[in-house]
């Protein structure tokens, strides 16, 4: 059960759009360059292109046959704000910017399926190709449905797809429920009263306050949330105070929370807000809380899963699914769309390289034909 072999013939031409992207990286809602070259590979391919959304987005659609039937198969479009340290032909012509978690060549696969599925319409339905911008921070997902996405374009499901490292070349990691966790981050500024460090006592020294909170917080996890129920509460960042000989004013926090439940997600929030609170009046500090629930938890349903699966399978072969790996603490703004609709969110195999983010990351062109088999097949399948 190989992949499609036109798609197998064709990887010199996706591995040329892929490494010209990842020469190109533009950070989210900046993706001019890079939306133009999508724009202009699906005219050429006689894709029908719609105005662009929540920015640099592309939204371009194929019809076939007379069924009534739609899905939307999504891509990210943004890098992010790295230095590349790779030495390749190919690197980042843009100082400070990388395609370092390789929406470039999730970008690539999606454009040689809509190439393949506008030559051959062998589907029966309307499958719409997603180019989505700023998934990295600013929720372009988000914006897509605030913007009526799925007003304009009704879909009886959505896809996407992240490519993985670690996992091997030629396997999908695919499971039904939460795969992604919902992202918050908090800043945290405790107003204490300043001083001379010699004279601690006529203080409320809020870098004090600042370690007992920090300490509290990881209690969380341990002391106040189900064992069995995945939290993370991590402070990533300190600020208090310039001179030796000073004791500050104020001291400020800032971090963030990883949940998968909703239900979990609040009780951890209220737990924050209560630990924080009842160390600053004890202490005699005054405390501001700054709580923002940015991206919501990533769920898969089951049975736009049970296709995914079922797609998946054709090209690489049943043995090598993998259902069993754990959802991963990272987040992903695709979980904007699938608040709306139906879908499942799956990751491919990037076989041994760096991991996502890194300086020295790079997309394994070698699996441009799988994804682009996945996308094809599972069009194939839905849209029958």
């Amino acid at each position: 059960m190989p992949v499609i072999t036109e798609l197998a013939d064709n990887l010199k031409q996706f591995q040329q759009w892929r490494q010209y992207l990842h020469s190109i990286p533009e950070i989210a809602f900046g993706e001019e360059k890079t939306a133009d070259f999508v724009e202009q590979k699906l005219r050429e391919f006689g894709v029908t292109v719609y105005p662009r959304m929540a920015g640099t987005g592309v939204i371009g659609s194929i019809n076939a046959g007379k069924g009534s039937a739609s899905i939307a198969l999504r891509a990210d479009l943004d890098a992010l704000p790295i230095e590349e340290q790779n030495d390749v032909s190919y690197c980042s012509s843009h100082q400070g910017m990388m395609h370092a978690c390789g929406h470039d060549g999730h970008t690539a696969m999606l454009l040689a399926a809509a190439q393949y599925l506008s030559e051959h319409r062998d589907f029966n339905g309307t499958v719409y190709f997603v180019f989505q911008p700023a998934e990295e921070n600013e929720g372009g997902g988000r914006k897509l449905v605030e913007e009526g996405f799925f007003d304009k374009y009704p879909v009886d499901g959505i896809y996407g797809m992240h490519n993985w490292p670690g996992l091997p070349v030629g396997q999908f990691a695919i499971r039904s429920g939460p795969v992604m966790a919902a992202y918050d981050v908090f800043d945290i500024t405790i107003k204490g009263k300043g001083g001379h460090a010699a004279a601690p006592h006529n203080t409320v020294d809020p870098i004090v306050i600042a370690g007992h909170v920090i300490q509290a917080l990881q209690n969380i996890t341990s002391r106040h949330i189900n064992p069995l129920d995945s939290v993370v509460v991590s402070v990533t960042r300190i600020h208090a105070g310039d001179s030796y000989n000073v004791i500050p004013e104020t001291a400020h926090l800032s971090g963030t929370v990883r949940t998968f439940h909703a239900e979990v997600q609040d009780k951890v929030i209220a737990q924050i807000k209560q630990i924080i609170e009842s160390i600053c009046l004890a202490y005699g500090a005054k405390v501001d809380i700054d709580y923002q629930k940015r991206y919501p938890s990533t769920i898969n349903t089951d049975q736009e899963t049970e296709y995914a699966t079922l797609a998946a399978q054709e090209i690489v072969g049943s043995d090598n699914i993998i259902c069993d790996s754990p959802p991963s603490m990272g987040s992903e703004d695709f979980s904007f769309l699938l608040n709306e609709c139906r879908g499942c969110y799956v990751s491919i195999g990037n076989g041994q390289s760096a991991s996502l983010h890194n300086p020295h990351y790079n997309f394994n062109d070698a699996i441009l034909p799988t994804g682009a088999s996945y996308w094809v097949k599972l069009t194939q399948m839905r849209l029958t």
